[in-house]
């Protein structure tokens, strides 16, 4: 671990945002699934979430440009239980979804606690997450096409989040806590012994204002 590297990552997670996520429904193709990887890191996004009854998807095509280690990827079975507990986080629940209720996605405040529901390429988000959601928003088109690849769609409203947060000075200060910061440091700058410490139980060691870890007595 170079000092260099060090103070990349470490500046990186300065300005990571944990009230904001992405959950991908049904969403399955690789291109697509690496593509919004690569727009939830560029904005400052940790965790994202995906639906499906896959036993594995993966993040790690060229496409994410190596973004894939740096965000963490939770799966779940159905729509339910995540959006059931961003809420209790306190979270809006957006769905990228075009109808008669929906709302121009610029007229949505992103500095608030914020998840946003997008669907798989075919069918887009699911009646559930319809019934779940505070608002559905949309993204005006002014051509024939009414709709757009659901990779472009993401990165369309997370770079308007993007804005609104930056307007505000979100990427100024760090939003994580220092709990949560030492240990995402640690993580990202050792991950194959922070998966040992996990492990065994134990605590990870500090690390000096290089990188270095710290050496513990006993």
């Amino acid at each position: 671990m170079t000092n260099e590297r060090f103070q990349k990552i470490a500046a990186m997670l300065r300005r990571r945002q944990p009230d904001l996520t992405v959950i991908m429904e049904g969403v399955h193709k690789t291109h697509n699934l690496a593509a919004i990887a690569r727009t939830c890191d560029a904005v400052g996004i940790s965790n994202i979430h995906a639906i499906t009854d896959l036993s594995h998807i993966s993040l790690s095509s060229g496409v994410a440009m190596g973004s894939n280690r740096w965000l963490d990827l939770h799966t779940h079975t159905e729509t339910g239980s995540i959006v059931a507990k961003l809420k209790k986080e306190g979270y809006q629940i957006l769905a990228a979804h075009y109808d008669a209720d929906a709302v121009d996605y610029k007229q949505v405040d992103y500095t608030i606690p914020s998840a946003l529901i997008v669907g798989q390429e075919l069918f887009g988000v699911s009646p559930e997450a319809l019934h779940l959601c505070d608002k559905a928003v949309f993204i005006p088109m002014e051509g024939m096409v009414k709709s757009l690849n659901v990779s472009v769609a993401t990165a369309v409203v997370l770079y308007e989040a993007h804005r609104q947060r930056q307007k505000a000075g979100f990427y100024e200060r760090m939003r994580l806590s220092p709990q949560q910061y030492e240990q995402l440091l640690f993580e990202k700058c050792y991950p194959e012994l922070a998966g040992k410490y996990r492990d065994r139980g134990v605590p990870y060691p500090p690390l000096n204002e290089n990188g270095a870890i710290i050496e513990q007595e006993g």
